[in-house]
């Protein structure tokens, strides 16, 4: 059963500060230390002790603390769900610990979630397992027949592996009475076997001898071993060879070169002859103890023949007997100490790695586990740690030469993504030798940054028209984490377009990061709108950042401008303009008003002039729209004029609209009325046949027979004229006309306004014949210079839009 003991004890108090801290400290390390004893030979699943229990650990607790042992040595294993210690191979401590009185296997027992190493220590007891055993299979002795009763030979001695009291060794001897046995104390303990001659040997009557001796060790039950031992009873070599030391003692360097002199030893033979001439040979020496040295038979010079290594071992203790040529033999021992030499450089052993580590861990936490070993000793195997690199890391050192590597300072995943550091290992040798260990740490990302927009503010520039759908503009933000905390989404987070509840004018693509229009922008509706887009990471919790986008809308060229002055047709009634026929060159007939619903160069108007009844008459101004004479008015010109002005943007391509101006030329108002009448009368006959054949094409969409009737009334309409029923409506129109023209045009958002001079239509000639005639527009010099259409003594009743008393007086327009 194996013998376990453990060193644990909790925290004491102490009256003062400095011994409780000290006394914290010495359990500390007494509490991670586990010492446990068995016996070698245990088969392979012994119980070694309840390693979980003796750590302070409950079963409940052990699949979250995984328990494990280092990887140095598979002499064990430790139990998942029990958490006991058990022998992993057979133990042999001959093997593992050689002749050392002391065997003992030491490892590391490493324990997470928090992590902790823990040193265990188990030693190795001796069990009887080997029986002593002699090097040779026969001992070959020669003793002369005129030996004395009471001569001592000395035997080999025997050995035997195990240590202790199984070690310790008793001679016996059987086969004949001749000789006796006899112990011969030696330094250490151990004993000498000798023969001891009983009576006189006579070689006539018996010339060999046959003995047994058996060896038998302190262990229970008791092993023997034995061999034979063969006498030779010879004549006349009566002095044995004598060393001139019992035990001879070196002290040499591991690494000597092969063939250097060890020691040398010499023993001398009162003997003449060939009874005196001494040879050296080994006596029971391991075969191991033959491949390392080698002995001189002549000289006794003792040199290496292998390589020693004070790490395998440091002392080696053989026999060495010398023989003269009568066969007497004499024994010695030798004693061979190795001295250390710094040979061995510190060997470092990763026992934990806890990669990645979060980019948020505290400082301190432990981040590696490691173990240094020298196998040199003294200040040879003394060795310190560091660690060389700028990585935020420190190395701290732990009981039984483990060291704990923790974290120095916060770490930052954006700056180094894997921290580099090497571990480096020094002993205190003369020269030092050194070793190291290059520890990679990976950093796992925490969601601590939000992302950022390459521009605060973005500005976009979306031609009108455009295409629903189109790309406007592209934000992109960057996020510093990985994977799904530096995945960036974008949304929309409000902006002025649109009223509330209304689907914004653009839309952002999730993942891209790109502004699309939702529908077709119109300049003059909205020229420019702004929204908020924000980028959100995929961490948890989410970050985010929001970015303006100001999107301009640019004009583009899809108005035509619109007159406002001279009104269209169709839209009021045509107006004209009287000049007097005493009109010199430069006079202003009218002003064309337009406007544009564009901007900058797209609303830039022209005027160029089209057409004209007399082309040579009228010049219009390119940008102020002034219709202007070019020359003096003459009597061959036409009463009535027709001038057509185009007005003309500067967009690409140019849009234009027309205008059309009706002039009279005439010195007064009541000259002109009679052209105006012919002009309206015309008018109305023009929209009369308009309006018939409006009826035209509705009764041909009606019947066979409506269009043969429509046909029969086309034709006799054709010959007969307009029906006077039309001329009587029309006339009835132009009765009334004169109520739609406002008495003053002063008024208006325009940038020019006019005097209009309506007068009264004279009684003497029927409504029906006489309608009223347009308004005339008066020129710009007449308004800068206070021009009034006058009759003498009821100027004011004029402008007033009253007729006068005297409806009959003709009313003079003085410039």
């Amino acid at each position: 059963m194996a013998v376990r003991r453990r060193q644990r004890r909790g925290p004491g108090g102490g009256r003062a500060l400095l011994g409780a801290v000290l006394l914290c400290v010495w359990w500390r390390a007494a509490a991670e230390r586990v010492r446990y004893a068995i016996p070698e030979e245990l088969g392979t699943g012994s119980l070694v002790g309840p390693l979980a229990r003796d750590l302070g650990l409950s079963a409940d607790e052990l699949p979250a603390r995984k328990l494990r042992l280092s990887e140095e040595k598979q002499y064990f294993s430790v139990n998942e769900e029990n958490g006991n210690l058990y022998v992993n191979e057979r133990l042999d401590r001959e093997e593992m610990c050689g002749e050392s009185p002391s065997c003992s296997v030491s490892f590391e027992v490493l324990v997470h979630n928090p992590l902790n190493v823990f040193h265990v220590e188990v030693s190795i007891e001796d069990v009887n397992d080997n029986s002593p055993t002699f090097s040779k299979a026969a001992l070959d002795l020669e003793i002369g027949e005129w030996i004395p009763p009471g001569a001592r030979f000395p035997l080999e001695m025997a050995g035997d592996a195990d240590t202790g009291s199984n070690s310790l060794l008793t001679y016996q001897l059987t086969g004949d009475s001749s000789f006796s046995l006899s112990m011969q104390e030696k330094p250490g303990g151990k004993k000498q076997p000798e023969l001891v001659l009983e009576r006189a040997l006579d070689r006539e009557k018996q010339s060999s001898l046959e003995l047994v001796l058996t060896a038998v060790d302190g262990g229970d039950p008791a092993r023997s071993g034995t061999v034979q031992v063969h006498i030779n009873i010879t004549d006349a070599n009566d002095n044995p060879p004598v060393f001139s030391k019992t035990i001879y003692e070196a002290r040499v360097a591991e690494n000597l070169p092969v063939g250097s002199l060890v020691l040398q030893v010499r023993a001398t033979d009162a003997d003449a002859g060939t009874n005196g001439r001494v040879s050296y040979s080994f006596g029971r020496v391991p075969d191991a103890f033959r491949a390392l040295f080698t002995i001189d038979s002549e000289s006794g010079e003792v040199k290496t023949a292998g390589v020693l290594d004070f790490e395998d071992k440091s002392k080696y203790i053989f026999g060495l007997e010398a023989r003269d040529g009568g066969g007497l033999t004499s024994h010695c021992e030798v004693q061979i100490d190795i001295t250390d030499e710094n040979d061995n450089a510190p060997e470092i052993t990763i026992l934990s790695l806890s990669s990645p580590v979060p980019e948020d861990a505290p400082v301190g936490t432990v981040v590696v586990v490691l173990i240094v070993r020298d196998r040199d000793s003294g200040e040879n195997g003394q060795v310190s740690c560091e660690l060389s690199g700028e990585a935020p890391l420190s190395i701290v050192a732990s009981s039984g030469g483990s060291y704990k590597v923790v974290t120095a300072s916060a770490l930052d995943r954006e700056q180094a993504a894997e921290q580099r550091v090497t571990v480096v290992a020094r002993d205190r040798g003369r020269p030092a030798l050194r070793s190291s260990r290059e520890l990679v740490l990976e950093v796992s990302d925490v969601n601590d940054n939000a992302p950022v927009f390459e521009e605060a503010a973005y500005s976009a520039y979306v031609a009108e028209n455009n295409a629903a759908g189109a790309l406007v503009v592209r934000v992109q933000a960057r996020d510093a984490d990985a994977g799904a905390n530096g995945r960036v989404s974008y949304w929309l987070a409000g902006g002025s377009a649109g009223a509330a509840g209304a689907a914004p004018p653009v839309s952002v693509e999730a993942r891209s990061g790109a502004l699309y229009a939702q529908r077709s922008l119109d300049y003059e509706q909205c020229r420019e709108f702004w929204v908020a887009v924000r980028a959100q990471d995929g961490g948890a919790p989410a970050r985010s950042s929001t970015a303006t986008v100001r999107v301009f809308v640019l004009d583009r060229n899809d108005n035509a401008p619109r007159v406002l002055w001279p009104a269209a047709a169709g839209e009021a009634a045509p107006p004209f303009e009287v000049v007097p026929r005493s009109a010199e060159a430069g006079y202003v007939v009218a002003k064309v008003v337009a406007v544009d619903a564009d901007a900058g160069r797209n609303a830039w108007l022209s005027y160029e002039l089209v057409q004209a009844s007399e082309p040579a008459l009228f010049r219009v101004g390119l940008h102020s729209g002034e219709v202007r004479t070019a020359r003096a008015v003459s009597e061959r010109d036409a009463a009535k004029q027709r001038v057509v002005a185009v007005v003309k943007d500067h967009g690409q391509p140019a849009l234009s609209a027309t205008a059309t101006l009706h002039v009279v030329l005439a010195e007064s108002l009541q000259e002109a009325l009679p052209e105006l009448s012919e002009r309206a009368a015309g008018g109305e006959a023009a929209a009369a046949e308009l309006q018939f054949y409006l009826v035209l094409a509705l009764a041909l969409l009606s019947a066979l027979l409506v269009l043969s009737v429509a046909l029969l009334v086309l034709a006799r309409l054709r010959r007969a004229g307009p029906p006077a029923v039309l001329r009587c409506l029309g006339a009835q129109r132009f009765s009334v006309a004169g109520a739609a023209f406002p008495a003053d045009f002063c008024e208006g958002t325009l940038p020019y306004s006019y005097n209009l001079c309506v007068a009264a239509p004279a009684r003497a000639v029927p409504e029906a014949a006489w309608p009223p005639p347009p308004v005339p527009v008066l020129s710009a010099e007449e308004l800068l210079g206070g021009d009034s259409c006058e009759k003498p003594g009821l100027s004011s009743e004029l402008v007033a839009g009253e007729p006068p008393a005297d409806a009959d007086a003709p009313q003079v327009c003085n410039a």
